[in-house]
């Protein structure tokens, strides 16, 4: 993940997108489901690689795509960016969550 964001955060910048919204932005493009997944199917088909090994890769591509997206929601979301009714409901969300949470356990 490392990689791809060494690539994306200077370009995201050359945008003038800075600090969170610049983080936020690269993060959300750091995503690579679509040719990390044709490339494991590849391997498969042309029997470079095992259905195990297909099944790890992809596990870990769609890996890759979920943590970066959850980190830029959480921590680098552009809040001033949204309207203000969605702005208000995103705390009391995020409380209910963590509240059905520790119902659970």
């Amino acid at each position: 993940m490392l990689s791809k964001l060494t690539g994306l955060v200077p370009t995201v910048r050359s945008f003038n997108y800075i600090g969170h919204d610049g983080m936020y932005y690269a993060l959300m493009m750091s995503t690579g489901l679509t040719f990390g997944t044709i490339s494991a199917l590849f391997g498969l088909n042309h029997g470079i690689i095992t259905q195990a090994q297909y099944s790890h890769l992809v596990a870990t591509v769609i890996a890759s795509a979920v943590i970066p997206t959850a980190i830029a929601n959480s921590f680098f979301m552009p809040r001033h960016l949204l309207p203000r009714a969605i702005e208000e409901a995103i705390p009391k969300l995020s409380n209910s969550v963590i509240n059905a949470g520790q119902e659970v356990n």
